[in-house]
């Protein structure tokens, strides 16, 4: 008998024949956790494993790895983005790239400061209170923003999920898996539905497919446990929310209660000052209020992104 043959038989009488049929051996069990194996073993040695042990760990390593979903990728036409008027690296010393870098900073300062006192800061929603003052192209620019930071990634969330405008404006399908399918369906993990983009430090979340109850899904305990993993695991990643505008819908005021932070995008010269007071109280349980004001002229043929704190 060869050795290999030898050894085999050894394996065979020690540790299989004290398992119980299609459970996992005892001896496995106290040792290496086997959804690791397809982790730190190349496939050729699982395969030897196989042939030699034939234990049930083995082909559930195998089973793991095979059904296990890979980020997707998408490539951000980013000259088409900067036609736009969006920041991107290759253009960042342009007049809108300032000013997002003065509007980020005091963002990131209370998201990272543990002296801040606030919970969950790296919780970031941008809203508005009505549709079409721009609070989506403001959560592109601050994320795209905050993803040229040397110490910081960005993941940008499209909790927009009744009318989500970020799939159009980077390039990728309404039909993405995303937050819905990840409260919806509780096998789904946070990572399933990641989209990794060509722009290095920047992740996206798209809103996924539509649901007739999206309001209670974002009022769930699943959103709440979702959204303490992506400020506790993530913990070096700012995460903004693109949110539906807060007059408009329910979703926006649900998730504002969960924010460590809000910015409120405000458009010049079209939302009166009573319209701000009304969408301010929606999210009154948020400490920390930032407005943007959007779309002001501060000089002929020149934009303007004012900024201050409620």
């Amino acid at each position: 008998m060869s050795l290999i043959e030898r050894a085999a038989d050894k394996l065979s009488k020690n540790e299989i024949s004290n398992s119980i049929p299609g459970k996992i051996p005892q001896t496995v069990k106290t040792g290496l956790d086997p959804l690791f194996l397809s982790d730190n073993m190349s496939d050729q040695k699982i395969g030897k494993e196989v042939s030699v042990n034939n234990s049930p760990v083995v082909d559930l390593a195998n089973r793991a790895s095979a059904n296990k979903k890979t980020i997707k990728k998408i490539e951000i036409d980013l000259e088409s983005l900067h036609r736009k008027g969006i920041v991107t690296l290759d253009h960042s010393r342009s007049e809108i790239a300032e000013q997002f870098r003065l509007i980020k900073r005091p963002l990131i300062a209370n998201a990272f400061n543990p002296d801040s006192g606030i919970k969950n800061g790296n919780l970031i929603m941008v809203t508005s209170s009505l549709s079409g003052e721009g609070k989506s192209f403001c959560s592109i620019n601050l994320a795209m923003s905050i993803a040229m930071e040397m110490d910081h990634r960005v993941l940008l969330v499209d909790a927009d999920v009744a009318r989500p405008s970020i799939p159009a404006s980077l390039g990728f399908s309404p039909e993405e898996p995303g937050l819905l399918d990840l409260l919806r369906d509780p096998q789904w993990k946070i990572p399933d539905v990641m989209m990794k983009t060509n722009v290095k430090k920047l992740t996206l979340i798209p809103a996924g497919r539509r649901h007739t109850h999206a309001t209670e899904l974002l009022a769930s305990q699943s959103m709440h446990s979702i959204l303490a993993e992506l400020a506790q695991r993530y913990h070096d990643r700012v995460v903004i929310f693109d949110s539906p505008p807060l007059l408009l819908t329910s979703e926006a005021r649900v998730l504002a209660g969960q924010m460590g932070q809000i910015v409120l995008v405000v458009e010049a010269e079209r939302t009166t000052q009573q319209t701000v007071k009304e969408a301010l109280q929606q999210i009154e349980a948020c400490d920390v209020i930032n407005l943007i004001y959007n779309k002001a002229r501060a000089h002929s043929g020149g934009g303007y992104y004012g900024y201050g704190y409620y």
